[in-house]
C-alpha cells in the first residue's frame, strides 16, 4: 500500500490504495511503518509523501465510522509527522480532502500540482475535522478564512491554495522532484518548521473576525451540532495550548460520530450522491448537445430559469406573448443582477456579460433555434397543451421540450406533440436562480438520451437534479399537499396558525406553513385547488376575502405598514372558530409534538405510496427533495429518515389514530408502510432491496 524509493537522500513514500487512497487502517499502518523506517535511516535526510492515481488522499475510510478503532489512528500518524526531526513534504497532485488534507497539514510543507484541490468537507458529513485540521489550518491561513473553508466544506484549487499560504509552491512539471528539492532545502536549514508553532495569525484582530463569522454561522444553522462543534474547536485554538485544543477537537469529533443529528447529515450527504444513479439509465447513455436555450414566459419563474442559463454561459431567448410583459420580465432580470452587484457578489462586468446572453422575443417562433425549450407559462393544462402543440412545428429536430409545471400531467402534455420522446419535466423551485433543486420528470415516453441530457444540464446550471415519475405534484408538491391538508385539519380541530408555525419552527424549519403561505401568496394554492377540485376551507375563505398574504397586508396574519413578520389576527382566529362550530368540531389544544406528528406523518405516508408506485426510486431521493426544496431541517435527514428514527410501527399506529379521529381513511398506513412496520423494518431496509 506504500512504496518507498530513495531519491538523492530523500525517501519518497507513495500511497497506493485505489481508487481514492482512503486512509483506512491498513494504509495508516503501512504509512506509519514507512515513516518510522525513513526517519530512522541515517542515509535519509528528508521525506516526501506522494500518491498514485488521480487523487492524493480522498479522506478517511467512512466505513470505519461506528466500529472499534484500529490503530494507528490518523492523529497518531500525523503526530509522528509533526514530531519528525527530518522535513516531510507533501506532493499533492490531485484532491487532498478531509483526512488527506489533515495529513498534508501535518507535513512541514506542501507542493501542489495544477489539478490539486484541497479541502476539509467534514461539515457536509455532520462532522468536523478530527485529526488537527481545526488547529493547523487557522494557524496557516488565518482563523476566519480557515473557519469559512471548513464551514462551507468546498475545496480550493491550486492557485487559491498558493495565494492563501495553504500551499508553499505550485509545480506544473515534476511535482515529486520539486517536493524533494524543497525537502532538501528545509533539511539544510535545520529543524523543520511546524504549523503548530505558528502563532502570528492568531491575534486579537483575527479573533474578532472569526467570532463575527462564527456568530453568523450559529444563527444560520441552529440545531446542527457539527457547526457548534466547529466553532468550539477553532475557538479553542485561541484559548488553549495546541495539544489541549487538539484533544478538544478530537472529543468533539468522536461525539459527533455517534450523534443522531450527525448521522442524519451523513445520511443526507450520501442520499444526495445516490440521486445521480437513475434506474434504467446506463452511464454510457448518449447525450444531446445543449448550446442554446429558450424559456417561454418572462414571469418570476421564467425569468429565474433564464438567469440560470445565462449564469452557466448558455445563450437564452426569453419569449412572451406581448411586448409589455417581456419588458417587465427583462427589467426584473436586470434588477436581480443589479442587486447582486450592489451586494458585491457580482461584478459589473460579469453582469453585463450575463445580460448579453439573454435575448427577449415576442412569439413562439423565436424558439426555433434552441437546443432546449423550457416552458414556464401559466399553470393551466390548456395553455401548456397549446404551447407544446405549437412547439411540435417550431422546435428544431432533437430539441428537448421541457415543462416547468409544478403539478400537471407531463404525459398529457407530451401527448400534445408528435415527438413525446423529446418531452420531460424540469420542475425548478422558486426563486429558480437561487434554489438548488430540480425535479427532472421522466414521462412515459421520454427518450433515455433526453433524460440523461436533462440531468447533465441541471448540474451544468449548478442545480441538484432528482429524477421522478409522473403524478399530481410529482414528489415534493404531492407530499406538501398532504401537509397542507393536515394543517387545515389542525386549525379546525383547535390549533391556531401561530401555534402550528411555532411547532414547525421548533422542529427545525425556518418558517412555519402559514407564514410561508402568506409569504408566497395564498392565491397560488387557491388557483391550484380551483383547477383540481381541491379544498382548504380556511385558506379558501381567506382568499375570498382578498386576504392573500403579505402582498395584501392580510393573510393568516396581519402585516401592518408593510411588515415582514406577521401578527396574530383576531378576525382570522374567529373565522377558524366559526368554521369549527359550523362543522360540529369540538376544539381542543395540541402540544407542539402532537402538531408536528399530525403535520409530518401524513407526508411520510404519502412518501410510502410514492415509493411503491415507483414515482421516486429511493427513500433517499424523497429526502433529498425535501431537504433541498422545502427547507426540511438537514440535521433530521429528511422525512423518510426521520420516520425510521421514530420507528415505522409507531408511525403506523399514529396514522391509524389520526384516521379514526378524522374519519379520513386516506390517513391509514399505506401498504408499504404497513408491511414494513409489521416486519419491524424501516424505509432504509426497503432501499436495500
Amino acid at each position: 500500500m506504500v512504496r518507498q524509493e530513495i531519491r538523492d537522500s530523500v525517501a519518497v513514500l507513495t500511497l497506493s490504495n485505489p481508487p481514492v487512497n482512503a486512509l483506512g487502517a491498513d494504509l495508516r499502518a503501512a504509512l506509519d511503518a514507512g515513516l518510522e523506517r525513513a526517519l530512522a535511516d541515517e542515509a535519509v535526510r528528508a521525506v516526501v509523501l506522494a500518491a498514485d492515481g488521480k487523487v492524493f488522499v480522498g479522506g478517511a475510510d467512512i466505513s470505519e465510522f461506528g466500529k472499534p478503532p484500529r490503530p494507528p489512528l490518523l492523529p497518531d500518524v500525523i503526530a509522528r509527522l509533526d514530531a519528525a526531526g527530518k522535513p516531510v513534504v507533501a506532493a499533492i497532485h490531485g484532491a487532498a480532502l478531509g483526512g488527506g488534507l489533515e495529513l498534508a497539514l501535518g507535513c512541514h510543507a506542501r507542493v501542489v500540482g495544477p489539478a490539486a484541490r484541497l479541502g476539509l468537507p467534514e461539515v457536509k458529513l455532520g462532522l468536523i475535522p478530527g485529526a488537527g485540521g481545526t488547529q493547523r489550518l487557522p494557524r496557516l491561513v488565518g482563523p476566519e478564512p480557515a473557519f469559512a473553508m471548513m464551514l462551507g466544506g468546498e475545496p480550493v484549487g491550486a492557485q487559491e491554495a498558493l495565494a492563501s499560504g495553504l500551499a508553499d509552491a505550485l509545480e506544473p512539471g515534476d511535482l515529486v522532484g520539486a517536493a524533494c528539492a524543497l525537502a532538501l532545502r528545509l533539511a539544510a536549514e535545520g529543524r523543520p518548521p511546524r504549523i503548530r508553532d505558528r502563532a502570528d495569525r492568531m491575534d486579537p484582530a483575527a479573533r474578532e473576525a472569526f467570532e463575527a463569522r462564527a456568530a453568523e454561522a450559529l444563527k444560520r444553522a441552529p440545531g446542527q451540532p457539527n457547526v457548534a462543534a466547529l466553532v468550539d474547536a477553532v475557538r479553542a485554538g485561541f484559548d488553549q495550548p495546541f495539544d489541549e485544543a487538539v484533544k478538544l477537537e478530537r472529543a468533539r469529533f468522536v461525539a459527533l460520530v455517534d450523534d443522531p443529528r450527525s448521522k442524519a447529515l451523513r445520511y443526507a450527504f450520501f442520499a444526495e450522491r445516490e440521486t445521480a444513479r437513475v434506474p434504467g439509465l446506463p452511464k454510457d447513455t448518449p447525450r444531446r448537445d445543449i448550446a442554446s436555450a429558450a424559456v417561454i414566459g418572462a414571469g418570476t419563474m421564467g425569468g429565474g430559469i433564464a438567469l440560470c442559463f445565462a449564469n452557466a454561459g448558455i445563450p437564452v431567448t426569453v419569449i412572451e406573448t406581448e411586448q409589455d410583459a417581456l419588458d417587465r420580465g427583462l427589467a426584473r432580470m436586470r434588477a436581480t443582477y443589479a442587486a447582486s452587484v450592489k451586494r458585491g457578489s457580482l461584478s459589473q462586468a460579469a453582469m453585463d456579460e450575463r445580460l448579453a446572453r439573454i435575448t427577449g422575443a415576442v412569439g413562439l417562433a423565436r424558439a426555433d433555434r434552441a437546443d432546449i425549450v423550457v416552458e414556464a407559462a401559466f399553470e393551466e393544462m390548456g395553455v401548456k397543451e397549446a404551447i407544446f402543440s405549437e412547439l411540435t412545428r417550431i422546435a428544431k429536430p432533437g430539441a428537448i421540450l421541457a415543462t416547468n409545471t409544478s403539478y400537471l400531467d407531463v404525459d398529457r402534455i407530451a401527448d400534445s406533440t408528435d415527438r413525446p420522446g423529446d418531452v420531460l419535466g424540469l420542475h425548478f423551485f422558486s426563486p429558480a436562480n437561487v434554489m438548488r433543486l430540480v425535479e427532472v420528470v421522466r414521462a412515459a415516453r421520454t427518450a433515455p438520451d433526453a433524460l440523461a441530457t436533462a440531468n447533465d444540464l441541471a448540474r451544468r446550471l449548478g442545480k441538484l437534479p432528482v429524477t421522478v415519475g409522473v403524478c399530481f405534484g410529482f414528489v415534493g408538491n404531492r407530499m406538501l399537499a398532504r401537509r397542507s391538508a393536515a394543517g387545515e385539519r389542525l386549525l379546525l380541530a383547535g390549533a391556531l396558525p401561530h401555534e402550528v408555525d411555532a411547532a414547525v419552527t421548533g422542529f427545525g424549519f425556518r418558517m412555519g406553513p402559514f407564514a410561508m403561505s402568506d409569504l408566497a401568496g395564498l392565491d397560488i394554492g387557491w388557483r391550484t385547488r380551483k383547477a383540481t377540485g381541491g379544498k382548504a376551507p380556511i385558506a379558501d375563505a381567506l382568499c375570498e376575502q382578498d386576504r392573500l398574504g403579505q402582498k395584501t397586508g392580510r393573510g393568516f396574519y396581519l402585516y401592518p405598514e408593510g411588515a415582514r413578520t406577521g401578527a396574530r389576527d383576531p378576525e382570522v382566529e374567529a373565522l377558524i372558530a366559526a368554521e369549527s362550530e359550523r362543522r360540529g368540531i369540538a376544539r381542543r389544544s395540541f402540544t407542539a409534538d402532537e402538531i408536528v406528528a399530525r403535520l409530518m406523518l401524513p407526508m411520510v405516508n404519502e412518501g410510502a405510496r410514492i415509493l411503491e408506485e415507483g414515482i421516486a426510486a429511493r427513500p433517499g431521493d424523497i429526502d433529498t427533495i425535501w431537504l433541498n426544496g422545502y427547507n426540511w431541517p438537514a440535521w433530521r435527514g429528511g422525512p423518510m429518515h426521520w420516520a425510521d428514527g421514530i420507528g415505522l410501527a409507531q408511525v403506523a399506529a399514529d396514522l391509524e389514530l389520526f384516521a379514526a379521529e378524522s374519519g379520513d381513511d386516506s390517513l391509514r398506513p399505506a401498504p408499504l408502510l404497513a408491511r414494513l412496520a409489521a416486519e419491524g423494518k424501516g424505509f432504509s431496509d426497503w432501499n436495500a432491496r
